[in-house]
């Protein structure tokens, strides 16, 4: 996980997973939507995992 990463993680959480797949990005944008807290938690746990 780069500096990078983590940074657009908290800034806009969505486009940070956008390279984990389709799925990932939507359920970090709904997440985003609902409050932007939960969706950076799900787009650091998102990239954090190593698969």
């Amino acid at each position: 996980m780069s500096f990078l990463r983590v940074l657009l993680a908290i800034l806009f959480p969505p486009l940070s997973v956008i390279g984990k797949g389709c799925g990932s990005f939507i359920i970090v944008f709904l997440l985003t939507l609902c409050g932007w807290v939960p969706g950076v938690i799900a787009a650091l746990i998102i990239l954090n995992n190593p698969n």
